[in-house]
Parts: structure tokens; sequence; C-alpha cells
């Protein structure tokens, strides 16, 4: 199965999926290509590094979001892409995005959905003064934060830990379980059933 992950940022989780691939954690996949929408993302450079394809489409170069995803949609048709897994894409995709991969996009929230979506979400569950927060592993689907969930993970959050202390937790499972997921999504382990994800 061939991969694109798009991402906007640093890319910690685009890192610990390609190495997860390159070392047989997850077999059957090629990570064909990074997708950025920014071009001083460092993810960049971290593709480079790891001998992935990596292209920058620029939004400014385009009028309207729709433009800017059909010509998004055109590189991963030529890449033969089956699955588009977001990393830190920080651009809210269209319906018209969504239908054309249909079940095929998986995204990680750094919150246990439903709770704390969009962003700065760690920080805003920490400032609440929840106990637990956590990751999720969801599908995409039209709205933000919302499709079907694969795998959740939970982050104690103890008495008079710091925010990045709790940022580092919660990036380390992120690291864990956004791999875990793509595996059984790859092994057609997953079976979704209305917002109910089965994993058999």
């Amino acid at each position: 199965m061939n991969i694109a992950i798009l991402a906007s940022g640093k890319g910690t989780n685009f890192e610990a999926i390609v190495r997860a691939v390159k070392k047989g954690d997850i077999r059957n996949v090629q990570v064909k290509l990074l997708v950025t929408d920014r071009e001083e993302a460092f993810v960049r450079k971290r593709a480079r590094r790891l001998k992935i394809k990596e292209v920058f489409i620029d939004p400014s170069n385009f009028s309207f979001r729709e433009d800017f995803e059909k010509a998004l949609v055109r590189v991963l048709v030529r890449e033969k892409v089956e699955l588009v897994v977001l990393a830190g894409f920080m651009r809210i995709l269209s319906s018209y995005f969504i239908k054309k991969f249909k079940n095929r996009i998986l995204n990680i929230h750094p919150s246990l959905l439903p709770a704390f979506k969009g962003v700065n979400a760690i920080e805003r569950a920490y400032k609440y003064g929840v106990k637990i927060t956590g990751v999720t592993v969801h599908f995409v689907d039209e709205k933000v934060d919302h499709g079907p969930i694969i795998l959740q993970g939970a982050v104690k959050v103890k008495p008079g830990e710091s925010l990045e202390e709790v940022e580092k937790k919660i990036h380390k499972l992120e690291h864990n379980l956004y791999p875990q997921a793509i595996k059984l999504l790859v092994e057609k382990r997953l079976k979704i059933k209305g917002r109910c994800v089965e994993i058999i």
C-alpha cells in the first residue's frame, strides 16, 4: 500500500511512521511521499534525511481551497497513493478531498476525542485541569476531529506536572499509537460500522 503523509510542522509523527515502516513494524507499505503546505516546515528536512520524496504545494498560488486540493489530488493520484495520513497538517480538508479518499484518510489528535477538538488541545486540556488526557487516531470525515475512532490512549496528568512534561508524554504516545493504527488498516483489520470501528 502506498502512503502519503501530509504535514505542516516539525514532523515527529512523520518520522515515527517512516521509521516504523523501515524497521518492518508495518509491512507491505511504502511511504511514497511527504506533502507540505509550508515551505519552511522542518518536516521537509526530516524527509530529505530519511530519503522520502517531498512535495511543497504553496497555498498562496491558489485563489480557492478546492483549487489547492485539486493540485494535491493530482500529486497523490500520480504517485498512486492509497492512504493519506495527516500528521500535523494544519489545513481543514473540504468535502471534495474527503470524498476522493473516503475512509482512506487518517488523523491523529492530541486529546481523548470528543473532548478538546481543534487547535492547542494539549494546552487547553491542561489549563482545564483534567486528570487524564491522551491521544486519538481516527478516520477523517467532513467535520473537524469527528470521524470514527480507531485507537485511543490515555495519559495521566500528575499533580505539579508542567505543560511541557504533559506534552512530552502525549507526543511519545502519539509516536507509538499512529504506526499501530496504520498497521491495523494495512492489514485490513478495521471494520467501520457507523461511528464505531471494530478491530478484527
